[in-house]
């Protein structure tokens, strides 16, 4: 039991928006799961937890709110908090296969969090395909996903029989951790999930040094220009894609692609594995538009993309720090060369041109209230943007959590605005993985666009792109 001062901290205008957008039919979670081949030790799993995810402040925190002025909102100690109202034990219904727990997590990206808690909550599935998982749902007013994904693999460790962590060391009533500000970096269980260093280097790679971009922003372009570049950007094409969305929510993912595969196809036209799954995963959309009797002809969807713009030192900091980039898909071009040729042509313009981005840190930064930066969320996902494409980038060895080898991996962003459509690219252990988030209204079988994905794939493959 954490035994400490009562303290509160405000939210920032960027937090505070993403607790405003919470609703039924949109809930601006970020959800994951982790699998594994055996059942894992529950006692020794939350004693991990304890030591290693609670040394983040806001894990033991709970949203204050104060009737009609959501700027007074405050980050809050619960005084009640218990580690077992956020760990809880459930089962599969029979055969506990994928099809199971993919229905398993659709249902509970539709549940909220209970508000008068910690926003948190990770769901320890027992009869998982003979092993066992975790799904994991985070609010996104605590972090951005790029840093929660960093969070829940500091939970991990190289070695399945390394020791547990030290417990919290605690001063005069107060852990000896709390930071100055809102929380410290974590220490990382070891040398190899240093996110800064080679594992996120082998990862996927959406924006090759997003610093860099970040850093241009920094010294020549003020709020106001990148603001006008953003706004300026018009409408998306409606597709039936896009809908009004309901409460009712899809999840799925792919079969594991070797990444050497993937790795190939890229060094044949100097491109990277990034643009290869973005490539595959537009012919996904593509076959699933033409199943559905939508024409593509000459179609272009855009996809806005989340990146980091953390230095080094902050990667392991929650609270919202991305920026976005915007990538029209070339869905209407059949030719797979030729449409991989377009995504590499695209991401490298977009990876040299600093003033195609915009920070969320400007957004602070102009002084805009909560309501304005909310209007502004909803204004680019709803009206400029079919789809949320998100890129993780994971270690390259083998982890294990609790002592049980970590056998894959798959990680959710919201998709604000209404929009029905999320799109995960996510590598891990010397695989890829493509997951897909939908509104069930409007994409009622996402399995539909992996198995699209796939073909894809293996068309590349074997016609000779090779």
């Amino acid at each position: 039991m954490f035994m400490m001062r009562s303290r509160s901290e405000p939210l920032s205008p960027v937090d505070a928006a993403w607790l405003q957008m919470d609703t039924p039919t949109n809930m601006p979670m970020i959800s994951g799961i982790l699998m594994f081949d055996e059942e894992l030790d529950i006692e020794r799993l939350e004693v991990i937890i304890e030591r290693r995810l609670l040394r983040y402040h806001r894990f033991r925190q709970r949203v204050r709110q104060y009737p009609g002025s959501l700027r007074r909102s405050r980050w809050e100690f619960d005084p009640y908090f218990n580690i077992k109202s956020h760990l809880q034990r459930i089962g599969l219904p029979s055969p506990g296969d994928d099809a199971a727990l993919k229905d398993f997590v659709g249902s509970v990206m539709s549940m909220p969090l209970d508000i008068t808690k910690p926003l948190w909550h990770i769901y320890y599935v027992e009869n998982y395909n003979g092993g066992s998982a975790l799904v994991v749902r985070l609010h996104h007013c605590i972090a951005d996903g790029i840093a929660l994904v960093q969070v829940l693999l500091s939970l991990t460790d190289e070695d399945p029989h390394a020791p547990l962590p030290e417990p919290i060391e605690q001063r005069d009533g107060e852990s000896t951790w709390l930071g100055k500000l809102l929380v410290q970096p974590l220490l990382l269980a070891s040398k190899g999930l240093n996110m800064t260093g080679r594992v996120l280097q082998e990862g996927l790679d959406t924006l090759d040094q997003p610093s860099r971009v970040a850093d241009a922003a920094r010294l020549g372009l003020d709020g106001g220009l990148a603001f006008a570049k953003l706004l300026s950007i018009g409408a998306d094409q409606d597709t039936i894609l896009r809908g009004r969305c309901g409460v009712e929510k899809r999840a799925t993912w792919s079969m594991p692609v070797p990444l050497e595969d993937v790795k190939a196809i890229g060094r044949a036209y100097d491109a990277t594995v990034n643009d290869v799954l973005i490539a595959a995963t537009t012919g996904g959309l593509r076959r699933y538009l033409e199943k559905h009797e939508q024409s593509v002809d000459a179609l272009n969807i855009r996809a806005v993309i989340p990146y980091n713009i953390r230095s080094p030192q902050e990667i392991t900091k929650l609270g919202n720090k991305f920026g976005l980039v915007f990538l029209d898909l070339p869905v209407g071009v059949r030719d797979i060369a030729r449409r991989l040729q377009i995504i590499k042509h695209r991401m490298d313009r977009i990876k040299n041109t600093p003033e195609a981005t915009v920070a969320f840190g400007i957004l602070q930064a102009a002084g805009m209230t909560t309501a304005q930066i909310e209007g502004l969320i909803v204004n680019i996902f709803a009206k400029k943007a079919t789809a949320v494409m998100t890129n993780v980038p994971g270690p390259s060895m083998p982890l294990y959590l609790a002592g049980s080898r970590l056998a894959g991996m798959m990680f959710w962003v919201p998709q604000p605005g209404g929009l029905a459509l999320g799109v995960s690219i996510l590598s891990y252990n010397g695989q890829a993985l493509v997951g897909i988030a939908t509104d069930a209204g409007v994409i009622a079988d996402p399995d539909e666009v992996i198995a699209g994905f796939h073909q894809e794939i293996q068309n590349m493959m074997e016609w000779g792109i090779l």
